[in-house]
């Protein structure tokens, strides 16, 4: 009988350590999958304000442009002086 119960015993250790080391590599496992998932997806989207820029340069130079190839078609009478004046203030204000 105490061989019986020695076996019996011996199994029961056995079959609980298992049982534990089992559980221990799933959760693991479980945690990596998360953690490989949680950075595949893309962040949420920050709906955040954005601060209105200043005229930068190129924009300026743009205008620029566009003021000169008025002063263009004015000289070649395509425009009046009152076309000039409404479309330069159109452009100044934008």
């Amino acid at each position: 009988m105490p061989g019986l119960l020695r076996g019996v015993a011996r199994t029961a250790v056995v079959a609980g350590t298992a049982t534990a080391v089992s559980n221990r590599v799933n959760r693991r496992q479980q945690g990596r999958w998360a953690a490989q998932q949680a950075s595949q997806e893309p962040p949420p989207p920050s709906y955040s304000p954005q601060p209105a820029a200043a005229p930068s340069a190129p924009d300026m130079s743009a205008k620029i442009e566009q003021l000169k190839q008025l002063g263009e078609l004015k000289t070649q009478g395509v425009l009046t002086e009152a076309e000039f004046e409404e479309q330069k203030r159109r452009l100044l204000e934008a």
